[in-house]
This record gives structure tokens, sequence and C-alpha cells, in this order.
């Protein structure tokens, strides 16, 4: 057993034995204490210096040798397999925007540094389940958060300097780690941009559908900003009651109600960014293509997903706001 690595097992903790003993082997692969081909403790040496079962130091091994951290020789023992690292990464849903960050996010990993993905989609259990099912196997997490009351006493599990929020400020504290984006003033100093272009129509709508899970406060803000420039304006929160009119603007936070503007502005010989205008929240590859543009308001989540590399790469705490961005197009 080498000399700098210490065991730290809270005998009165609620959190099992076994999987102390996981956490602290991961940690110092994680910092280097124990690099690849290092010579683990015996099972008999471990149960007699910290007074614990060889059904719990087993169930430890077993569950390290299981994720690929850890591999046996009969009659020789555990050794360290290999210096790779696993990060996990938890995102609500696949979206191409997400895309966009996922692909920052591996691109900006060194050698030895791997990722695995869940998907929560907005399902407590899922999240539950994948929290739960994840504490202890990886070397530092970085999680998506969403509106439920669970939501932070579940990622309470994970420890603070391992865990990294994203996204949305939404059951967190200013002492954890986080990348946001702004869904509330940033929001607003984004519409700012484009008022010249919301006065060219009679009247601005924000289309928030009822299977939307985009934070409220977007349609709060919305209402500030016409309120405070005298436009004229209506939030729908049916999509059925979604209709599209001559010498309107939208603003939508889904993909889907873009796909229905763009039909009926086809069957009704509307012309976007003329008859009609359209502003779609969040960037995606493809919008700078359809029609003759799609105009977006959208954090960068190019950069979203390279802050929260960064934190995986360094040991420094991180706390930091993605700015949301107006790009006009066509559109509008």
């Amino acid at each position: 057993m080498k000399q700098d690595l210490k065991l730290t097992i809270d005998h009165e903790s609620d959190i099992p034995k076994y999987q102390q003993l996981v956490n602290t082997f991961n940690e110092a692969i994680g910092t280097n204490v124990l690099s690849s081909g290092d010579v683990l403790p015996s099972v008999n040496s471990i149960c007699k210096n910290y007074q614990l079962s060889r059904d719990t130091v087993f169930k430890a091994y077993s569950i390290l040798k299981e994720n690929g951290v850890i591999a046996s020789v009969p009659n020789k023992g555990y050794f360290v397999s290999s210096n790779t690292k696993k990060v996990l990464l938890v995102l609500d849903t696949f979206k191409a925007y997400k895309e966009v960050l996922y692909h920052s996010f591996v691109k900006n990993l060194p050698d030895g540094i791997t990722a695995d993905i869940q998907f929560h989609h907005y399902n407590i259990e899922n999240f539950k389940t994948i929290i739960n099912n994840s504490v202890g196997k990886y070397y530092k997490y970085v999680v998506m958060n969403f509106d439920h009351s669970s939501v932070g006493k579940l990622v309470s599990k994970i420890p603070s300097e391992k865990l990294l929020l994203i996204d949305w400020n939404i059951h967190s504290s200013d002492k954890q780690n986080y990348v946001f984006q702004d869904f509330g003033k940033s929001f607003y100093d984004a519409l700012t941009q484009g008022l010249e272009q919301f006065k060219k129509y009679e009247k601005l709508i924000f289309v928030y559908p009822e299977f939307t899970n985009h934070p409220i406060e977007t349609v709060t803000h919305f209402e500030k900003f016409c309120k405070d420039n005298n436009l004229n304006s209506e939030v729908i929160t049916k999509s059925s009651n979604f209709k599209v009119e001559p010498q309107t603007a939208y603003i939508s936070v889904s993909d889907r109600i873009l796909g229905v503007f763009l039909e009926q502005c086809r069957i009704k010989n509307l012309e976007p960014g003329k008859d009609v205008g359209f502003l779609s929240y969040n960037e995606t590859p493809m919008k700078q293509f359809i029609y003759k543009g799609i105009s977006v308001i959208s954090t960068d989540f190019n950069e979203l997903g390279n802050k929260a590399a960064e934190f995986i790469t360094t040991e420094k705490p991180m706390q930091h706001y993605v700015p949301t961005n107006l790009i006009l197009r066509e559109s509008l």
C-alpha cells in the first residue's frame, strides 16, 4: 500500500462503507495518488486496519472492477488497471443545441478522461436513478438542472467539489460550482437589441406551448419588455391556438412551433421577415440555413461546453454565466 494513500472511512456516516471505499480509491486515482499498475492493499489488510468486514471490501473492489478502474490477478491481488478518469454528463434531452454542448465538452477533454452521457428527460425517477447509481463511480459530474423539488437533495449526494451544475440556475446555491445561462435579464437585454425589428410589426406574440420545459421566467421578462416599450403583445400557452397572422412577429422556445410557423407561412403565402416575423430560442447549426435564415436568441452552447470541460481539467472552483445574444437573420 502506497504510503501517501489514506483510506477515509467514517463509521458514523450514512454513506455505506463499501461506497466510501469506492469513493476513496476513485479520488486517489483522480488526483494521481494512485497510478496505472499500482498495487492496492489486500482485502485482509483493509479489514484489519479499518475494522471492515470482508464482504464490504469485496463489494467495493467488485464495483471498481466492474467499472474498469482496477483489475486482479489470482494469488497476487488487485491493482490499478489504467489512469483513465471517467466523468458523467447528465443532460435533459439530446436536441440539436445540446449536441453542440456535448461535442464542445468532449472535444476539450484531454487524453485520459472519458465521458459517459445520460439523459433525465425531466423525469425525476430517471434523474434519481442516474444520480443514485453514479455516486462514487466518477471523477467529476456535470449535471443539467431542472424544475423539481427533489433535484437539490439528490445532487447534494455528490461532493460539491466534484459537481458542476449547468444551464439553469434552479435548486442551486452560491457555494456550488456552476455554468449557467440567464433566462431573465440577459433575455430581456437581447430582446432590446431587436427592438427596431419588432417595431416593424403590429403585434409581438410569445409562444410558450404546454409541452415545453423552458424556464417560465422568460415569459415574465418578455411581458416586462413589451410593457416598457409600449408594444402590443400576447402570450400563447396552448399550441392549438397558434395561428400565423400577417403583420405579427412571433417568439418561440420550441422548434416544433417553428416547423408549424413555416408550414402555415407556405399555406398562407406569407413571407417571413416581410409579412410576418419569427425569433427562435436556442441556436442550432441548421437555423442559419432554414428558409433564408432563422433569427435566434441563444446562449453560446459551445462556450458552455468549453467551460464545463475546463471545470473537469482543473481543480479550481467554477462560477460562470454564459451570455445570451441575439442573432438577426432574414426571418425577422
